[in-house]
């Protein structure tokens, strides 16, 4: 049976989309939602990931259902405003941080921006290997 696994960011737009892209193709059955989800996945973020052959431009920022969030195996927060914000939510699912940088916070020219989010992308890629291992996956 493959353990269910959730992130959450508080945008949905981004980080916690990049970790399910990865961890869906590393056989995880992986979710993402937001705190505050934002209207749709960032097009750098769909960018760098098809990069990887992986395509997650279907793929919609979705709002955290708690109900939902208590049917999953661990829960994986990928920024800071996620991870206090989860600290507070009344779920027995046991969590974990990840403290990853927005990349959609980057400035400068757009192939520095795309910089940032390859950067994030590759640490995140890295992280749900080792995650995924753990998991036995």
């Amino acid at each position: 049976m493959s353990k269910r696994v959730l992130f959450i960011c508080k945008g949905n737009s981004a980080r916690s989309q990049i970790a399910e892209g990865f961890a869906k193709v590393m056989g995880i059955e992986a979710f993402s939602a937001g705190t505050h989800p934002k209207d749709s996945v960032h097009p750098m973020a769909i960018a760098v990931m098809a990069e990887k052959g992986i395509d997650i431009s279907q793929h919609r920022p979705k709002n955290l259902d708690l109900e939902f969030a208590k049917t999953v195996d661990l829960i994986v927060t990928v920024c800071g405003e996620a991870d206090e914000e989860c600290a507070l939510l009344p779920l027995s699912v046991p969590k974990i941080h990840w403290s990853l940088p927005d990349p959609a916070r980057a400035e400068g020219s757009k192939e520095e921006q795309l910089e940032a989010f390859r950067k994030v992308r590759d640490e995140i890629e890295q992280m749900v290997r080792q995650l995924a291992l753990q998991l036995h996956v």
